[in-house]
């Protein structure tokens, strides 16, 4: 069923029982996991560097089960998904929006109808939700962890296994930084559907399950052994469930160890149903993903050799309120990254200083007019995509700005969302030459608008910098009345400056395309 139909379907559905919002309050965070087995919400404050948890809500969405084989979301996940977002939403009302982070993971990022999702599911919860890269999720399940074990100054390595519903993530870092992160595309809904249809377990299915699963930890399987650590640690409901379940069983007195695993298995198939197996600590909505969990954790501590893996009660979603935290005191990861592909792809960064200077002194004229001011991420993806306007010299002069573009929206940006990514993408595509007006209709309706003329003001920036001189900039004012953008220069400069007014009316034509007047004079 398309998407659209779900969404009018799910309007009608009766809403769930109100619940409290959580009063605005100085220094209160929120994050948003939507998993692919479980929805999650945290509420906390940071106090002296730790979370003081005000609020945790948990609910088995099961969005993975709801994935067709056409890799569509199916009506009944989709109701499920819209209704919990909905009591969360409730939960956030007087939130604001600079509190609050949001994120899709692995199911997300497969459905081919997931950015329809997310645009309505943003709208249901009254935040804005991201789609990130399973990397970026690696790297935010490691921060959480590492928050969790109070690593910072700790020079020890550490293997973190993370398994959720549709993914696996794999981190080796050392104190708050990850060394090597993956994503593999193995999870415990996905496992449990395959080979264990309908709960039924038997010795033959879980060999090929456990098998199926080594098969996707084979490409980072001797790359993780020869990177060493000196502890592995995982943080996931699965994870953890497995570790409640075998504690409670009297196999290992804390963590899980590979034998305890075994005599998991062992009882599993034993039992032949996941829903006959008796076990202490075992949820009944855990019942149906335990199989899968339970053999992509075998395969997960044969592959890489653990015998013994510590349990961390933090990962994801504290990981997502650690980064908002950095974003807030203005230590964001995301500005390193531009800062290293800066480095990487050896940009000019004077020149990237000069246009972002002009583009985000234009924005300080025109944001009141055009809907961007007070903006933080518009003034922050302006910036960025100044400064990395000309990344794609690295690969050829010819359509430079084609080759950046494709580096930016295709490569591992920690910090970034997929749709941060291809706004910052979208607005180095459109720096130069024609105005690719089919980049900007491809952006989420929310967002098209503005990129465009975010796109708009990086143009003019990178036009009047061309000569790539210090100092030689007049005082320019600007102002914006609909799409009409007119900019003035001191009296005589432009005659002074013949090919800077001849590229102006080059320019002029070219946001034609943009449904953008430029004047100047």
């Amino acid at each position: 069923m398309p998407l659209n139909d779900v969404v009018s379907a799910v309007s009608s559905v009766e809403a769930p029982p109100a619940v409290s919002s959580i009063p605005e309050t100085p220094g209160m965070l929120a994050a948003v996991d939507l998993g692919s087995n479980s929805f999650h919400l945290i509420v906390a404050k940071v106090v002296d560097g730790h979370l003081d948890v005000v609020d945790r809500l948990r609910e088995p969405v099961r969005l993975a089960a709801g994935l067709g084989g056409d890799k569509h979301l199916q009506r009944a996940a989709v109701e499920r998904a819209f209704e919990c977002l909905h009591r969360f939403g409730q939960r956030l009302r007087n939130m604001p929006e600079s509190s609050v982070r949001a994120v899709g993971t692995n199911t997300l990022r497969s459905a081919r109808d997931g950015e329809a999702f997310r645009r309505e599911a943003q709208r249901v919860l009254g935040h804005r939700i991201e789609i990130i890269a399973g990397r970026e999720e690696a790297r935010l399940i490691y921060l959480g962890i590492a928050h969790a074990l109070a690593l910072a100054g700790d020079g020890e390595r550490r293997l973190v296994i993370d398994i959720g519903g549709g993914s696996t993530e794999c981190i080796v870092g050392r104190g708050f930084t990850p060394l090597h992160r993956e994503s593999l595309y193995v999870g415990c809904v996905g496992t449990s559907e395959r080979f264990f249809p309908g709960g039924r377990i038997d010795k033959q299915a879980m060999k090929r399950a456990v098998l199926a699963a080594r098969v996707e930890f084979e490409p980072i399987e001797q790359i993780y052994r020869d990177a060493g650590w000196s502890s592995a640690v995982g943080g996931s409901g699965t994870i953890r469930a497995i570790a409640a379940i075998a504690r409670a069983a009297g196999w290992c007195r804390s963590g899980i160890t590979r034998e305890a695993l075994r005599r998991l298995r062992r009882t599993l198939v034993e039992a032949g149903d996941a829903g006959a197996v008796d076990l202490k600590e075992l949820r009944d909505d855990r019942r149906p993903v335990l199989p899968g969990g339970v053999a992509v954790l075998s395969a997960a501590l044969d592959a890489l050799d653990v015998e013994h893996l510590d349990i961390s009660e933090m990962a994801l979603r504290e990981g997502l309120l650690f980064d908002l935290v950095g974003r807030i005191r203005h230590e964001d990861v995301r500005d390193v990254t531009v800062q290293r592909r800066v480095e990487r792809y050896r940009v000019d960064t004077a020149q990237g200083e000069r246009v972002a200077g002009t583009a985000l002194a234009l924005l300080r004229r025109v944001g009141a007019a055009w809907g961007l001011d007070g903006d933080e991420e518009a003034d922050q993806s302006l910036g960025w995509a100044a400064r990395l306007h000309e990344v794609g010299l690295f690969v050829s002069h010819n359509q430079y700005h084609k080759h950046g573009a494709y580096l930016l929206a295709n490569g591992d940006m920690s910090g970034f969302s997929r749709q941060a990514q291809t706004m910052l993408a979208s607005l180095v595509r459109g720096h130069r030459r024609k105005f690719p007006a089919s980049v900007f209709e491809q952006l989420p309706p929310g967002d098209a608008r503005r990129a465009r003329r975010l796109c708009v003001l990086l143009r003019f920036a990178v036009v009047v910098n061309r000569a790539r001189a210090d100092h030689s900039l007049p005082g320019i004012d600007a102002k914006a009345e609909g799409d009409t953008l007119t900019v003035a220069f001191p009296p005589g400069w432009l005659d002074a400056h013949p090919l800077t007014r001849t590229d102006l009316e080059q320019e002029r034509a070219y946001l034609v395309a943009a449904g953008v007047e430029l004047r100047f004079g």
